[in-house]
């Protein structure tokens, strides 16, 4: 019975290490990050918790695939200002929808919920504060910079 929890504890914690980001942390890239455009603002896409890692839906950006939400991860895409819906998809679509002023950085952060047959991944916009901080311990998931 022993020899059995400990495999149920090993695998536990396999599937927790791979479905988390592993790429260097907010505090390593930040200073790698380029300036956004003067026309441009800036969207902060992350994810804190490790709730749900093995779910990593992709992000769609007005319907464009961007990237995936991954457990402990974080992206960002410069665009023009405008209106955008950021959307998730596990069994259900979840959006968000959000206005871009040129200059401006907006954080979106992705929580996790319980489905009826997979969890779901859920956009919410935060406070710049809010976003800044909790980014921080977050590995960078997007395209090499």
């Amino acid at each position: 019975m022993k020899q059995l929890a400990k495999y149920i504890v090993v695998v536990c914690v396999a599937v927790l290490v791979t479905g988390c980001a592993s790429g260097p942390k907010f505090a390593e890239v930040k200073d790698r990050i380029s300036k956004q455009g003067p026309d441009e603002g800036r969207i902060y896409l992350y994810r804190t918790t490790t709730l749900g890692a093995a779910l990593k839906p992709q992000i769609k950006l007005n319907g464009k695939s961007i990237g995936k939400s991954v457990a402990k991860g974080f992206m960002y895409v410069d665009a023009k200002p405008g209106n955008y819906e950021i959307m998730t998809s596990t069994e259900v679509d979840r959006k968000l929808s959000f206005t871009l002023k040129e200059g401006q950085t907006r954080y979106v952060k992705f929580n996790v919920s319980m489905g009826f047959f997979v969890g779901h991944v859920y956009p919410k916009l935060v406070e710049n504060a809010v976003g800044k901080k909790e980014i921080q311990e977050c590995s960078y998931t997007g395209q090499e910079i």
